[in-house]
């Protein structure tokens, strides 16, 4: 489904700063942002919120130490109890290696597979560049035209006071 935005390039990260501020104190949505580099102040200036991440990646890992915990005590004490060394069935010193282990990869994986989600990235997917050299030493800033009541020349002048070499609206399909 084709979507129309506004891209704007800049010369260097801080007109790109300056650019999302202003975009952002006159209400203009920002779709994204493309730096050939992390910017730090970028992520305050968009106003992105802290990621959730780590709860998956925590309940991931809890899922796995219980799955250890659980496999290790249902073989060694319902299934197949034996007596080695005269030491107890549930010896739970001896599950924790396993269970971290289980923990580790249950909690790498579905990070791996939350992110993915997330973000869309699979394989086979095809790159949408939206300014020239964007990945070399262009910055952009693309703003998404959703409906009729965006001002178009509010958003053009606005990103042409914060120092924006080129901008040019596309129509992208994503």
């Amino acid at each position: 489904m084709p979507r129309s935005f506004v891209v704007a390039t800049f010369s260097d990260a801080g007109r790109l700063v300056d650019a999302v501020c202003a975009a952002r104190h006159k209400n203009f949505r920002i779709y994204d942002v493309y730096a050939p580099y992390p910017i730090h102040q970028l992520d305050d200036a968009m106003g992105i919120r802290r990621t959730r991440l780590p709860w998956i990646t925590l309940a991931a890992g809890v899922s796995g130490t219980l799955s250890g915990l659980f496999l290790q005590f249902y073989t060694s004490v319902l299934d197949w109890p034996l007596n080695v060394g005269g030491k107890p069935d549930n010896s739970t010193l001896a599950f924790v290696p396993i269970s971290f282990e289980l923990t580790v990869l249950f909690g790498g994986l579905a990070t791996v597979a939350a992110l993915c989600l997330r973000t869309r990235l699979f394989p086979g997917k095809r790159e949408c560049l939206v300014a020239e050299s964007q990945t070399n030493h262009t910055f952009a800033l693309v703003l998404r035209k959703r409906d009729d009541t965006f001002d178009t020349d509010l958003a053009y002048s606005t990103l042409q006071e914060s120092g924006a070499t080129a901008i040019e609206e596309k129509v992208i399909k994503l």
